[in-house]
């Protein structure tokens, strides 16, 4: 008995009640698709050809190679829908399939984007790395100018660039040089740095590429003293020294251009637009930070700081409200408890007899750049 069902020829919008047929000859057959009372076959559709097409519960669309783009049969009701799987059982056969090409595919895109993962978090990096290292200085610092040039324009428009105390032989500037010098000593960096504090009440601190270094005063003013302000002054020293701003520009740049190249941008833009947040905002790896940290406490066994005043800094600045976490030092270098007990066993490493990297008045110089710092909490003796 014949089975009623609807069919779209794929020429014509009409929809046809039509009735089908199943004639078989030998291994294969043919679907034959009639007019119901006339008995007049309208089409003639091979076995090996159909498909079935997503459709609602309880109704079955059949499509076939070799017919127009549009063309369709469609059956409604269980039973009839199972008479047509029964009839037809290479449709079971095509729609497993379907579902193992599905899965290939699904498992196929899986592979590329844990490719892709993969490559971000260890093939680029480790290629930054490298790269850094054979970069001539020349070129990192005009790059590092650069950006620094774009970073002040942009604070500028935003509500104002002012560096705190431009005079480069005043007390506190002298003492930050001569800072500056002892912390590159014998390191091998072929950068000389400029240290500038910068009126901001963001409480950050970050160096650029080829030995720029900024410290905003809203951290300076959270500074209770000289051991933390140059546990951190040197923590970002150790960034120049070990070039991790410009292995973060590189690695965000060829971040940048996989992922363009994942959605079609090959212009470039979608690498030169993270290029200036991306120092201001360096969320170095663990390793850089470790190296930073290491560096500081190298410099606290010439110079009398305890380098483990980075760590209560963070941690009071990290106290703040959220809006000041989320751009805080706390937040670009980000400190954990390991980070933290390793400065502590490197402090108490460091010998005595040292001299302090800033004498009282210079601290004092120091603290007063940017205008009268805030009163320190009163310490309680017992």
């Amino acid at each position: 008995m014949a089975i009623p069902a609807r069919f779209h020829d794929g020429l014509t919008a009409a929809v046809r009640d039509v009735a089908l047929d199943y004639e078989k000859r030998g291994a294969s057959g043919t679907l034959i698709i009639r007019d119901p009372v006339t008995a007049m076959e309208l089409a003639r559709w091979p076995a090996g050809n159909l498909y079935t097409v997503n459709a609602p519960r309880h109704v079955l669309r059949l499509a076939a190679t070799g017919q127009p783009t549009g063309a369709r049969v469609i059956v409604e009701g269980r039973e009839d829908i199972a008479r047509i799987r029964a009839t037809l059982p290479v449709l079971a056969h095509k729609a497993q399939q379907e579902t193992r090409r599905q899965v290939r595919i699904a498992l196929t895109a899986t592979l590329a984007l844990a490719s892709v993962i993969a490559a971000y978090l260890f093939g680029v990096p480790l290629l930054a790395t490298r790269i850094a290292s054979v970069v001539p200085p020349a070129w990192e610092q005009s790059l590092g100018n650069t950006v620094a040039q774009q970073m002040e324009a942009g604070l500028a428009q935003s509500g104002g660039f002012e560096i705190c105390d431009p005079n480069p032989q005043s007390l506190a500037n002298q003492a930050l040089q001569r800072f500056g010098i002892e912390a590159m000593r014998g390191s091998g960096s072929p950068f000389t740095l400029d240290i500038k504090i910068v009126r901001s009440d963001i409480p950050n601190a970050f160096a650029l590429p080829g030995g720029r270094v900024y410290f905003f005063s809203a951290l300076l003013d959270r500074a209770t003293s000289p051991d933390e302000f140059a546990g951190v002054l040197a923590h970002e020293i150790g960034h120049v020294v070990y070039r991790h701003g410009l292995e973060q520009l590189i690695s965000t740049a060829g971040t940048g251009a996989l992922i363009g190249f994942i959605l079609g941008d090959m212009t470039g833009l979608s690498v030169a637009a993270g290029l200036g947040s991306t120092l201001i905002d360096a969320r170095f790896s663990r390793l850089a930070e470790r190296e930073a940290d290491a560096y500081a406490a190298s410099l606290a066994h010439r110079l009398d700081f305890n380098p483990a005043g980075l760590a209560d800094l963070i941690a009071r600045v990290s106290e703040d409200d959220q809006f000041a976490q989320a751009l805080a030092l706390f937040n670009t270098h980000p400190l954990t408890t390991d980070r933290k007990a390793a400065l502590e066993i490197l402090a108490a490493q460091r010998p005595s007899g040292l001299e302090p990297p800033f004498s009282p008045a210079e601290w004092a110089a120091i603290r007063s750049m940017c205008g009268d710092p805030p009163l320190l909490p009163k310490i309680k003796t017992p």
